[in-house]
């Protein structure tokens, strides 16, 4: 009988260890940091989030021995707000978008008048402002020289104008299911377009209006996209990235990078894949803080 219940005690105790790292999650101070993607021309794209859609670059990074540059831009500081990092590898001037990758959001007080200025730019309108279908919200689209697709959003004055990061899932309860659990993210709200035939979900730290989002899209019928090779992933800020990479192995998640320091700069960082293949970054808090100063 010994074995037996020792056995099971120690079910039992793994049982609660888990547990507490999944109750941990809910309980971690989480934010997201920025969104990763790869463009063709750095300067061409600064100009154009710049003067179009009234980003601030922040900073630039340039790393000749790894052969890319790097540059931040968004509408307020790193520390608090979420922001932009693009990739610009050397002599690498095309990127595949692919089908999976579906918009950033922006909110603005003026749609109308931000689609003339990016008119007068010479950017591409894909979608003239008018109210989203089924809604009262004006909205736009525009896209980048890249092909990377902006979704404008009629909105007051807001501190979080990057908005929204879209993304195309097979399967859309096992991402929130995977999101809420692996991540803490809460389900914000979820909007089924039976005329459109799709579905679509809220994910967050924090209300819609005031935070970042995630925004997933299940296409009915459709259960693999192409990913390409343009975005990149979301880094989300952690107070403990080791209890982060176990919380997403409970969950069924796959690390692709184990917790710990990154070489040469010491912020300890973890990464992993959603059950679509998409990657997210988990940053230490206290060490993001540092490598800002």
């Amino acid at each position: 009988m010994g074995v037996v219940a020792a056995g099971n005690a120690a079910q039992a105790s793994t049982a609660a260890t888990q547990e507490n790292v999944l109750d941990w999650v809910k309980k971690d101070n989480r934010r997201m940091l920025h969104v990763v993607y790869r463009v063709g021309d750095l300067d061409k794209t600064i100009k154009f989030y710049t003067e179009c859609l009234g980003m601030k670059l922040l900073r630039k990074r340039d790393i000749p021995e790894e052969r890319y540059t790097n540059a931040f831009l968004g509408y307020g500081p790193e520390d608090s707000h979420f922001v932009i990092e693009l990739t610009y590898n050397y002599g690498i001037d095309k990127y595949d978008i692919g089908t999976g990758f579906g918009h950033f959001g922006i909110a603005v007080e003026d749609v109308a008048k931000t689609v003339e200025l990016i008119k007068a730019k010479g950017g591409k309108v894909t979608r003239e402002p008018g109210p989203v279908k089924g809604g009262s919200t004006v909205i736009a689209f525009v896209e980048d020289f890249d092909g990377y697709k902006f979704e404008l959003l009629e909105r007051g004055p807001t501190p979080e104008p990057l908005c929204q990061v879209m993304l195309r899932v097979g399967d859309l309860d096992r991402s929130i299911n995977f999101y809420e659990k692996a991540f803490g993210m809460e389900l914000l709200r979820k909007r089924d377009n039976p005329e459109y035939k799709y579905t679509i979900a809220m994910m967050g730290y924090g209300p819609e209006d005031k935070s970042a989002v995630l925004e997933l899209t299940f296409n009915y019928g459709v259960t693999e996209y192409e990913k390409g090779n343009g975005y990149a992933q979301i880094a989300i800020g952690t107070d403990d990235v080791y209890r982060t990479a176990e919380a997403i192995k409970l969950v069924g998640g796959k690390i692709t990078r184990e917790p710990g320091p990154l070489p040469g700069i010491n912020t300890k960082i973890t990464a992993c894949l959603d059950p679509d293949g998409w990657k997210t970054v988990f940053v230490d808090n206290v060490d993001f803080v540092k490598e800002l100063e």
